[in-house]
This record gives structure tokens, C-alpha cells and sequence, in this order.
């Protein structure tokens, strides 16, 4: 059964693809090295807590910030400061989608990751894998990207395309390289006042959860993989797990009952959402 929304948020046109004035804004902030960030902690996650989150996912079309949510994943370029702060008025936890494996042509501060890092054809067209070997070239780069979350008011981190290792991405990578960066990553991000998630990466979970506050996982009921989240769980540490097909009757049965925060999305993942209900 696949649910179809009503009315859809308008779009911002192909996937990746940003207003030219926003572009610059990032390209300036990453090269010049200077944010100024706000004072304040990460996000923390109270275990009493977990599993009760209501949580929205948008990387595309305009922001709505009413919706019922607790917890607002987002593109910390294409998102304004003034909607952070809008968003912090409600009582909002912002996380902030930053791929930390992989990067586009279109990214603003492309031109700083040197040709020697860049691999493969990654999950997106024209995406390319990176060597997470080589963490002097990428740390700066990356860095800054946090920064930019940081100075925009989010307080939480998702690290996307955290798993270049399991996948052809042009580099003799293996399992311990990923996983060295990934902490160095949670590291990174902790120095920043940014609290470190997890996307995906499920064949590293059961050695990365003491090391990440919250995971977010793509279609594990789908894919009949959920289980190997529950470090997270019995860290009493969140879970936000999103299904991109079925109906919501069904897969809540199952993601509740394991203590995660799920939602029905389609992949464009624009405003429309559908949550399944908290405990």
C-alpha cells in the first residue's frame, strides 16, 4: 500500500541544486574561516526521553516550521538562521545533515577537497566518495561544515555517507579506516558544542553507539534490519527511523515496539510526513 500526500511543499528545484545567494554565503563562511558561534551545549538527549520523540526530516521545498514535531533535521545551507531561530522560539531540537563521506560538484566548498581524496560515484549522481583515510586534507573542510551548523543554532550533528567502506567508493577502504574517522568525527563534533549522530552505517552500530548520541536510520523495516539498531536503544539513546514505502499501520507496529521515533516520508524528503504514534 503506498500513501500519497495531498498537497506537496514547493520544491526548490533538482536535488542538490541551490539559490545562487546562498551558495556564495556558505562558499564565503567556509573559505574565510571565521563563525562566530553562539554560546550554548549540544543537544542532549534525556534517557527518559528516548523513543517519545516526534521527529520531521526536510531537505527539500520550504520549510514548515509548524509542523508537530520535536525534532527538526535539516540542510544547514539551504535553512536561515532566521528559521533556526524561529524554530528554537517553538522549543525545537535542530539537527543538522552534513555528509561528512561524500561530496557533489555543486557543493560550495568542493574546490577545497583535493582531486587525490575524491573517488567514486557515490549515492547521487555526480557524487563522489572520499578518501576518510586522509583526515588532515578533510578535517578543515569539515570542520567548517560544522561550524556553519553550529553558527546557524543547530546543536546536533547527522553524519551522512559515514559508510564509504562498504561500497565501491575507489579507495581500498576497510572497515577500521571508516570507523577511526567516524570517532574522529564524534570527536570533532563534541569540541564544536554539536552532539554527533549516526546515519545509517548499520555494520558498525554495535561499535560506534557508545561514540554518538542518536542514530537515524533509513527503511530498516524494509530492508528487515532493525535490530542491529538496538545499541542505541539500550543505551537509551534515540532512535529516528523513517519507512519510504508501506503504510504506517503496519511498520509502526514493529519500530514502536523496538522503542524508535518513526515516520512515514517520500524520498524528496519535503515537508509532508506522516509520524507513528509515541508511547
Amino acid at each position: 500500500m503506498r500513501i500519497r500526500p495531498r498537497t506537496r511543499a514547493v520544491g526548490r528545484g533538482p536535488r542538490g541544486a541551490l539559490p545562487a545567494c546562498v551558495a556564495l554565503t556558505l562558499l564565503s563562511v567556509v573559505a574565510a574561516c571565521r563563525v562566530d558561534l553562539p554560546p550554548g551545549a549540544p543537544t542532549t538527549w534525556p534517557a527518559a526521553s528516548a523513543g517519545r520523540w516526534q521527529w520531521q526530516w526536510q531537505l527539500s521545498g520550504v520549510l514548515d516550521p509548524t509542523v508537530d514535531a520535536d525534532v527538526f533535521l535539516l540542510d544547514p545551507v539551504a535553512t536561515t538562521a532566521a528559521q533556526t531561530a524561529e524554530l528554537r522560539s517553538r522549543d525545537r531540537r535542530l539537527v543538522c545533515h552534513v555528509r561528512v563521506g561524500s561530496v557533489l560538484p555543486t557543493d560550495p566548498d568542493v574546490n577545497r577537497f583535493p582531486a587525490a581524496v575524491r573517488g567514486a560515484v557515490s549515492r547521487r549522481p555526480q557524487s563522489r566518495w572520499l578518501d576518510v583515510r586522509q583526515w588532515d586534507s578533510l578535517r578543515p573542510v569539515l570542520a567548517d561544515r560544522f561550524r556553519l551548523c553550529r553558527g546557524k543554532g543547530f546543536g546536533a550533528v547527522a553524519l551522512a555517507d559515514a559508510d564509504g567502506y562498504a561500497h565501491r567508493s575507489g579507495f581500498p577502504l576497510g572497515f577500521d579506516d571508516q570507523l577511526r574517522f567516524n570517532r574522529r568525527l564524534a570527536e570533532l563534533a563534541r569540541s564544536l558544542d554539536l552532539s554527533p549522530g549516526l546515519v545509517n552505517n548499520l555494520a558498525q552500530v554495535a561499535a560506534l553507539a557508545p561514540d554518538f548520541d542518536f542514530a537515524v536510520n533509513e527503511e530498516c523495516v524494509r530492508l528487515d534490519q532493525c535490530a542491529r539498531l538496538l545499541p542505541f536503544v539500550e543505551a537509551d539513546k534515540p532512535v529516528f527511523h523513517v519507512e519510504y514505502a508501506g503504510s504506517p499501520t503496519d511498520f509502526c507496529v514493529t519500530t514502536v515496539g523496538y522503542g524508535f521515533s518513526s515516520i512515514r516520508k517520500e524520498r524528496e524528503l519535503d515537508a509532508w510526513r506522516i509520524p507513528c504514534p509515541v508511547p
